[in-house]
């Protein structure tokens, strides 16, 4: 199988752990005498390739050795760039110039289907084996090339930890281990204040990073995306959490998605093309209402992007090589229309398809009191590592 060439983008938001699977991916292929070619921005770097004009491969592709890649592995983020682009679901403005009145959207739908354009690129490139490295968005358009004939190999990351098929995701342990941190540095603040504090977590519709950040780091309560929480039942653990504390202080962890019953969750700006908007801001809205309920100080912190900035931690670096050696060790023995996961705490392969199975939520029933609004790990005994 000596001259193959494999194309490897990342998608999605960055997470820590994407440079250390590149490198080990490149590695990997290196010594088997195949190529890689990295393609920029996601799927948006492949859409940017005219097969027509070389000129266009500039910036948007990439030969990737393993000269180049020295030392990546001790940083954040992705060397190729990242996008949110989905070629299937396009607007007409989102195009390259060339391609701009080449689609027409299918009876029924708004957005365009470029993935003919797709096809077109990665035979002109002479890709063999196709490896995208993202969240459920990224690999479900890969799962879709795999059925028009692609050959691929997914690797699932998210620092939500939120794709079907795997237990684990890239990305998830740092942005849990750097919320604990941040959680734990906040306490001089809110004790020197005596407030309480609302700090607010990435996870969109899945609580499971605030779960257990707010578990590890023994917050006082925690919101979650699956549960609705009662705005005065809520006030009175916290009154009830300050009092009883020796700094006179309490918090609280929130996921984005987190909402009061009988509302929706904090969203702003336009959806995106899969019906989304970005969620943000119950923190801020719920430390206001409870500083009116109650009459504490509180204060308001979005973690946000700190979540995911930075270097990978252990964890992260072993599973993206990991994932990265079975993905070249699934096309060294002819194995495509694979996604790499832990299951059950061990290394394997899915369908590439897993991951459409709709984002991964939070077992509440196993993990979480809705009563109390605390963690409530009710059984270890067969769980995963991180729980789930």
């Amino acid at each position: 199988m000596s001259g193959m060439r494999i194309g490897i983008l990342t998608g999605g938001g960055d997470v820590p752990g994407l440079n250390p699977c590149i490198k080990a991916v490149v590695e990997g292929a290196s010594e088997r005498g195949w190529e890689v070619v990295g393609f920029r921005r996601g799927w948006a770097g492949v859409l940017q390739v005219d097969p027509e004009d070389p000129a266009s491969h500039a910036g948007a592709v990439e030969i990737l050795t393993p000269r180049r890649l020295v030392g990546i592995e001790r940083t954040g983020g992705t060397i190729l760039h990242t996008s949110r682009t989905s070629p299937h679901l396009l607007s007409e403005p989102a195009l390259p110039a060339f391609l701009k009145g080449r689609f027409q959207p299918k009876p029924g739908q708004a957005t365009l289907d470029c993935t003919p354009h797709v096809l077109k690129v990665l035979e002109h490139l002479g890709i063999d084996v196709l490896v995208p490295i993202g969240g459920d968005g990224t690999l479900t358009f890969a799962a879709h090339l795999h059925r028009q004939g692609v050959k691929v190999v997914s690797i699932p990351k998210t620092m939500d930890n939120d794709v079907s098929g795997t237990d684990y995701c890239i990305g998830f342990s740092t942005a849990v281990s750097r919320s604990v941190d941040c959680i734990n540095a906040l306490r001089t603040t809110l004790e020197s204040h005596e407030r309480v504090g609302f700090i607010e977590l990435f996870g969109r519709n899945s609580g499971e990073t605030a779960l257990l950040a707010a578990y590890l780091a023994v917050a006082d309560r925690a919101l979650v995306s699956e549960v609705p929480f009662d705005l005065d039942r809520l006030a009175r653990f916290i009154v009830e959490d300050r009092a009883q504390a020796a700094g006179n202080y309490s918090i609280v962890v929130l996921s984005e998605g987190a909402y009061a019953a009988g509302e929706a969750p904090q969203a702003q700006g336009a959806m995106d093309a899969h019906g989304n908007r970005r969620l943000g801001g119950i923190g801020d809205v719920t430390a206001a209402r409870i500083h009116e309920l109650t009459g504490v100080p509180t204060l308001a912190q979005r973690l946000a992007y700190l979540m995911r900035a930075g270097a990978p931690d252990a964890l992260d670096r072993m599973v993206a090589a990991a994932y990265a050696g079975l993905a070249i060790q699934e096309i060294a023995a002819g194995r495509f229309g694979v996604m790499t996961a832990l299951v059950d705490g061990v290394y394997a392969t899915v369908a590439a398809d897993a991951c459409a199975g709709g984002a991964r939520r939070l077992n509440v029933a196993e993990l979480y009191d809705p009563e109390t609004y605390r963690p409530r790990i009710r059984r270890f005994m067969g769980k995963p590592m991180f729980l789930y």
